[in-house]
């Protein structure tokens, strides 16, 4: 995400926040930042951190993607529940648990170990090389892309929706074990998130080419090949599928219900932002 685009957001969501984070008598804020896949939510992430600090706000950042499991506990799922769980990604491949006992301890004012996962290895660094969050922080900003989604009704994931669905799932009993995922302890993590940002993407469609501009960020990283976690243009193509439901399903829910919505475009230049506490503003970039 170029940084005019990442500052700007961040920007934007520290003046919507502003006078809830001054009077907050309760520390830390925990700021969600969903989005989808390469909206620019770790890049954002980053800069509302370096943000805050500039003001004195003690500030740090954690992603819902560290909690991902190992392929060998996906292995696991997938052979009880389905073989799509060997893929991270969806609501399932996370351990939520933990998520939210990081942000309890946080909430605590508690120095902290958070898990640290490399996408490049598809698999999490061992415990002695996570990083730890500081103790009695004003603000976190926790980030990913399913923060504050709701399971669908049960009558919505009767027809699949891409080729994967209907090519692997005809039965619906993954798209089913995901919902139910999503309605259990991914409810409760959420339930921990003080005020939701919602970056929405302009459509689906737009998430191929961000999520591949991802994996070119990735592939020049020190990881580079050979890292069985690092994508060709086909597998990302595929692999996106997996997050295509819940996605969809966000942009259509998640602007009635999340605090701020910035109304992305293909650049990820903010159009439009929305609160529920004021009507919707169009932006002129």
């Amino acid at each position: 995400m170029p940084d005019r685009a990442a500052n700007e957001i961040a920007s934007a969501v520290l003046a919507e926040f502003a006078d809830a984070l001054e009077g907050a008598a309760a520390r830390p804020v925990i700021i969600g930042l969903a989005g989808a896949q390469g909206s620019g939510k770790s890049t954002v992430a980053r800069r509302l951190v370096q943000q805050l600090r500039e003001k004195g706000r003690r500030s740090a950042a954690l992603s819902i993607d560290d909690f991902y499991h190992s392929r060998s506990e996906r292995r696991r799922i997938a052979a009880t529940l389905h073989p799509l769980f060997v893929t991270r990604g969806a609501p399932g491949t996370h351990d939520a648990a933990l998520a939210l006992s990081v942000l309890d301890a946080v909430r605590k004012g508690d120095a902290t170990p958070a898990p640290a996962f490399d996408k490049a290895r598809d698999e999490p660094l061992p415990s002695n090389q996570w990083p730890i969050i500081p103790a009695s922080l004003d603000v976190l900003v926790f980030e990913g892309w399913c923060l504050g989604a709701r399971p669908e009704a049960p009558e919505a994931l009767r027809t699949p929706i891409n080729m994967l669905e209907r090519a692997f799932d005809a039965d619906g009993k993954w798209r089913r074990a995901v919902n139910d995922a999503l309605a259990g302890a991914y409810q409760d993590l959420f339930a921990a998130i003080d005020a939701l940002v919602f970056l929405r993407a302009p459509s689906f469609e737009i998430v191929r080419r961000w999520r591949t501009e991802q994996e070119r960020a990735l592939a020049s990283s020190p990881h580079a090949r050979p890292s069985p976690g690092l994508m060709t243009a086909e597998e990302i193509s595929f692999f996106i599928q997996h997050f295509e439901r819940i996605t969809v399903w966000m942009m259509k829910d998640l602007p009635q219900r999340a605090d701020q919505t910035l109304y992305l475009n293909e650049r990820r230049r903010i159009v439009q932002t929305a609160a529920r506490s004021r009507q919707p503003v169009e932006v002129h970039c």
